[in-house]
């Protein structure tokens, strides 16, 4: 009953810890190129996004980007292949996929939803003084996607991740089973801003990279550091 619309956007943004950006890695255990070549070799071995044996369950290998997608193949696989359980709000442990957020408001809109979880972690690790870093990773999409930003009381959107997380991730399971490639949601973090989430790596396009930006916790709450 969900709505699914044709939905054209030129510029998403999803927010990467910036040690995924800056360098490989391995980059720190090499003392040169051919040494960070085969440690390379040697971590596709075992990385999800790299090697079909180390593939989550939940994702076909036939589904990957390759090379030939160009800049930033490896960031859409990470984001299929490397979920933490029990997963987010529109994927299980078995199954990650590419959160973004768009319209007026998406960089304060993807700042909002990372900083609630990362301030989260934080504070159930016992930090009291923490700095991180983020580098913006922007993408288009030209597909189409159930849209819920009519809905928003739905169960799928609910504050509490123990009762969000399950209606969502159901219902992301439903959209997927049927040939579904996304939904489109209100930001549950910050009013009046929207999200996606991307089902299947194809559809997301045009992946490049925006601005840094870095927050700060202080035992208690995250401020952006200008």
């Amino acid at each position: 009953m969900i709505p699914e619309i044709d939905f054209v956007e030129g510029r998403t943004v999803r927010l990467v810890p910036t040690p995924y950006i800056d360098e490989p890695a391995v980059a720190p255990l090499a003392d040169d190129a051919k040494e960070q070549a085969i440690l390379n070799e040697l971590e596709g071995l075992t990385s999800a996004r790299l090697s079909v044996a180390a593939l989550p369950i939940g994702v076909d290998p036939s589904e990957l980007l390759t090379e030939a997608y160009g800049y930033g193949w490896t960031y859409v696989n990470a984001a299929f292949c490397h979920a933490k359980p029990p997963g987010n709000r529109f994927n299980d442990e078995d199954r990650g996929c590419w959160y973004a957020a768009f319209g007026p408001d998406d960089a304060a809109t993807a700042e909002a939803e990372v900083t609630f979880h990362m301030a989260n972690a934080l504070r159930e690790a016992g930090a009291t003084s923490e700095f991180v870093s983020y580098r913006q990773v922007l993408a288009s999409f030209a597909s189409r996607f159930h849209d819920l930003r009519a809905e928003p009381d739905h169960p799928a959107l609910a504050p509490d991740p123990s009762f969000g997380y399950l209606a969502g991730q159901a219902l992301a399971l439903s959209i997927r089973a049927a040939g579904g490639a996304g939904v489109l949601y209100p930001s549950v973090r910050f009013a009046g801003g929207f999200c996606l989430a991307a089902f299947r790596p194809s559809v997301v396009q045009n992946v490049r990279l925006g601005e840094q930006v870095g927050f700060r916790w202080d035992g208690s709450r995250m401020t952006k550091v200008a």
